[in-house]
């Protein structure tokens, strides 16, 4: 029994040790954070982190940063900026958006929220209100954008991180509006069209758009301040050789935005730029989310002990309760695995663009990028279907399914109790750059039930066929477990690989729609497939060497994945 406890505890080590060196991280100098809810203008909830650093007093006012992060991300995702933020002596609230993280729906609602958050933040006694900053990537830059037009006196400076001004959803800059700019674009960034209205990024300095905001006619200097800072007129251009997710954990980019605020706003604790240490948080987080793998499987390997799941528990070959594994061999196995890998990715973008079409949000599916991964597991599910007839054929095991829900349920619940209490103790989500895994308020919850059934069918039927081709008892262990990661994730490496290729030999996307933001958005949620769908191989291997069932960890799978992509993107509709 004690063997079966083991992965568990070093789960829960590596959660303790991780959140440790989160918090540790997070609050250092005296720092203290607090997990708030206010009321907008409107009367929606809206939620942030707050920042307080111990220089910042009702007597004593700090400067004050609006921090916001962008398109389906949380309040979370600004961290590394955050805490520097704050390590200098600023008060920063870093905002869920409308419809993001546990701030209320629809998304894109209220100037996404940016108002209600600057108001917020003025409302605060320990802010110096002649001393603000706004800080926002992506469409967060868009967020702090509204922010300023509803209260155009109430800030000093701010700074833009792979975001603009102008359409769809900003005023056109001009030389006097916003007040004192930094803008972060980075020289492989993938919306360079939708922002700027350029093909390549590292072209930005040649775009009307921007020379119309730094008040040139020819090409806008990187690095060299336009304007003049006392009169709000500053604007400065900084393009670091990183991509558009990169820009929020970057040292260079966080860097910039320290600088700039260090140059445009008074108080705080000067320190130099590079003087940063955000990046231990990361490094905790992440320690975090592997020690969290390792109790899901723990307690399923501990759980199987129980009287309860007996029925679960792999029979014996040898007395003839389960018969020997057969699968696939030769040439038959290289074309399971590259059909298991390829045709998932190959759907990928067609099932994102049906469903953007033909399944928009609305108050039964409110998720637009939920709906969208859901077409595509729907697709591929019934592919699968299709093909099934081809895998090596094996029998079944009566009478499992009662307890696979039960144990699936009981192990996730383990999970959930864990992130609840890593957020309790530490102010932390499981996470690292653009995979994070967040508790879910009451409504999002409600959102899970409505997709959980068929992102879990998807794994039903593509989990069971992934072992009938590749698992069995002799297999090696490291073996088996890289094929099942290879089948369940190759595709996606690939299909990143080459966009990311092309990026940095081209300069932009292979991108063959009229939409310039369709391909962009949808790459880099590409990037969360390929650590997602390797949990869950690791998962499913593991479960079924135990079970000699798919059903356990295919039920897991659905489970958790819903779980993450629920909590982690936007509701676009109310709910």
């Amino acid at each position: 029994m004690r063997g079966r406890w083991s992965l568990a505890i070093l789960g829960v080590v590596l959660i303790v040790a991780g959140g440790l060196l989160a918090h540790f991280t997070q609050t250092a100098g005296g720092i203290r954070i607090e997990d708030i809810r206010f009321k907008g203008a409107k009367g929606n909830s809206m939620s942030a982190l707050l920042y307080i650093p111990p220089n910042a007093t009702a007597q004593t006012p700090a400067p004050g940063v609006l921090a916001v992060h962008g398109y389906i991300n949380s309040r979370e995702t600004q961290d590394g900026f955050a805490i520097e933020f704050a390590r200098r002596g600023y008060v920063v609230l870093a905002l869920d958006q409308t419809g993001h993280g546990y701030s209320d729906p629809p998304a894109f609602a209220n100037g996404f929220g940016g108002p209600d958050g600057l108001a917020h933040l003025r409302s605060l006694a320990i802010v110096d209100k002649n001393n603000i900053g706004l800080e926002g990537h992506s469409m967060g830059g868009w967020t702090v954008l509204a922010a300023a037009t509803a209260m155009p006196n109430d800030y000093k400076s701010m700074v833009l991180e792979g975001s603009s001004t102008g359409k769809p959803f900003a005023a056109d800059g001009t030389p006097s509006w916003p007040k004192n700019v930094a803008l972060v674009f980075a020289q492989y960034e993938e919306f360079s069209t939708l922002m700027w209205g350029v093909d390549r990024a590292r072209d930005v300095t040649q775009s009307p758009k921007l020379w119309a905001m730094f008040g040139t006619q020819g090409a806008v200097e990187p690095g060299k301040v336009y304007g003049d800072i006392a009169q709000g007129t500053a604007r400065v251009l900084y393009t670091p050789a990183i991509t558009h997710p990169d820009e929020h954990i970057s040292h260079e980019a966080i860097g910039y935005s320290l600088d700039w605020f260090a140059r445009t706003l008074q108080g705080g604790t000067p320190r130099p730029a590079d003087d940063q240490i955000w990046f231990r948080k990361e490094v905790g987080t992440l320690i975090a989310l592997l020690g969290f793998v390792a109790l899901l499987i723990g307690a399923f390997d501990a759980l199987l002990e129980a009287a309860m799941f007996s029925r679960l528990r792999l029979p014996e070959v040898a007395d003839g309760t389960m018969p020997e594994h057969v699968a696939a061999k030769g040439k038959r196995w290289t074309v399971a695995l590259l059909l298991s890998a390829f045709i998932p990715a190959l759907t990928y973008y067609p099932a994102f663009a049906l469903a953007g079409t033909f399944v928009k949000p609305s108050a039964l599916l409110p998720q637009g990028i939920t709906n969208q991964i859901m077409v595509w597991a729907i697709i591929n599910a019934l592919i699968t279907l299709a093909l099934m007839s081809f895998a090596p054929k094996r029998m079944g095991r009566a009478g499992i399914v009662a307890p696979s829900v039960a144990i699936a349920i009981a192990t996730v619940v383990i999970g959930y109790a864990a992130l609840w209490l890593a957020d309790l103790a530490f102010k932390i989500d499981f996470r690292f750059w653009i995979v994070a895994l967040k508790l879910m308020n009451a409504k999002q919850f409600l959102i899970f039930l409505i997709y959980l059934v068929p992102l879990t069918a998807f794994f039903v039927v593509a989990l069971h066929v992934l072992h009938r081709n590749f698992s069995t008892m002799g297999a090696g262990r490291g073996a088996l477990y890289l094929t099942n990661i290879l089948a369940l994730t190759l595709g996606f490496i690939a299909l990143l690989v080459l966009q990311y290729g092309t990026l940095w030999i081209s300069g932009k996307l292979f991108n063959p729609l009229p939409d310039p933001g369709f391909v962009p958005l949808s790459t880099i949620v590409a990037i969360q497939f390929v650590p997602l769908l390797a949990i869950c191989a690791v998962i499913a291997t593991f479960t079924w060497r135990r079970t000699g069932s798919s059903l356990p960890g295919a039920l897991i799978c659905g489970l958790f994945v819903t779980w993450y992509v629920v909590a982690g993107t936007a509701t676009q509709a109310a709910f």
